[in-house]
């Protein structure tokens, strides 16, 4: 087996495309389509699904990734012993969080992470759906809640705390109500501000908390928002309903498989040093 043909099928699996890996390995197109189908055929297994969004990877592939990364992260070494630089980390990490925690939260974490660790590159992918831990579709995941998928290492990273706010200097008494969007109407907090609120109407709904915020901070109603993100934006104010909504548990999770990689490591000590309660 040729560890060029697992860089190319490292390169694909992160990419998602042949052209944008043929970009970042700076061979052709033809050329990388025609190694990865060697690299197939020596293995006797198809690595990905050709879909019409790009390159997915099977049950398979999946597990070839485990080892491709390993022996990147060995390789890299060698080089590096060889050549006499320092033992510095590199290779890629993909995240996933919520848009808010994401952007308010974790990117402060990420550039001090990255000023320690220039050559590691990071993509944090902020969206509501869950992300699966299992199927490598992203390497560390924080969410609320606790992960129920097999072989996830997870751990509490926080409290997550929330309360009422309105526009700085509004009287809210008669204010409607901002929401999370219908499909997300279980979630606590939702129901905890219409029970202090049953006569208020409902003037806006979102999925995104940001979303949420600057509509509260314009006035437009009540929102129950994460302390974390209320604290960063001006022109809120809380309100007192009597208690506080109320607190989740925010998690995060990466596959076993990946507890050896030194690059994973690092993240989650620094993430947990800097967040966790």
């Amino acid at each position: 087996m040729d560890w060029g043909d697992l860089k190319i099928f490292l390169a694909v699996a992160r990419a998602g495309t042949l052209g944008a890996a043929a970009r970042q390995v700076g061979q052709t197109q033809p050329t990388l389509g025609r190694r990865l189908r060697a690299l197939e055929q020596a293995l006797g297994q198809s690595l990905f699904q050709r879909t019409s969004g790009g390159f997915v990877l099977t049950d398979e592939g999946q597990a070839v990734l485990v080892h491709a990364e390993r022996m990147e992260e060995e390789a890299l070494g060698i080089a590096r012993q060889v050549s006499g630089q320092p033992d510095r980390l590199s290779g890629f990490l993909r995240l996933s969080a919520s848009e808010w925690f994401g952007t308010y939260v974790l990117t402060p974490v990420l550039a001090e992470f990255s000023r320690r660790h220039p050559d590691v590159t990071i993509e944090l992918v902020t969206d509501t759906r869950l992300y699966s831990l299992s199927r490598r579709e992203a390497d560390l995941v924080f969410r609320i809640g606790a992960f129920d998928e097999p072989d996830i290492r997870q751990r509490r990273l926080l409290v997550q705390t929330y309360g009422v706010y309105k526009k700085a200097g509004s009287d809210h008494h008669n204010m409607g109500l901002i929401l999370m969007d219908t499909a997300l109407d279980h979630l606590p907090d939702v129901g905890w501000l219409k029970a202090r609120r049953p006569d208020a109407p409902v003037v806006f709904r979102s999925n995104n908390r940001e979303a949420q915020a600057h509509m509260c901070r314009m006035g437009a109603g009540l929102a129950v928002l994460p302390c974390r993100l209320a604290a960063q934006l001006d022109g809120l104010e809380p309100v007192d309903l009597g208690e506080v909504p109320p607190p989740r548990n925010l998690y995060f999770g990466y596959h076993r498989d990946l507890g050896k990689l030194a690059r994973l490591r690092a993240l989650v000590q620094l993430v947990t040093e800097r967040l966790g309660d």
